[in-house]
């Protein structure tokens, strides 16, 4: 699991290739339980609410610092 302070310190393009990571990851997990092959079944959990941070994070770096 990812801290959002360790997430809010890194670049737009970093963030970018760590979202496409945790998607790419979450869609293995979905595949391994579907077949059954799952054993962690907690970090599809932790996985899709990494990629809200991520996501959240982006979004407050795209919105202008003087709007709420």
């Amino acid at each position: 699991m990812s801290k959002p302070a360790d997430i809010r310190a890194k670049t737009p393009d970093e963030l970018s290739t760590m979202l496409l990571d945790l998607r790419r990851e979450q869609f293995n997990l979905r595949f391994q339980r579907a077949t059954g092959q799952q054993e962690k079944t907690a970090r599809i959990r932790a996985v899709r609410r990494d990629i809200a941070r991520v996501k959240t994070i982006i979004g407050e770096k795209r919105r202008p610092a003087g709007k709420a």
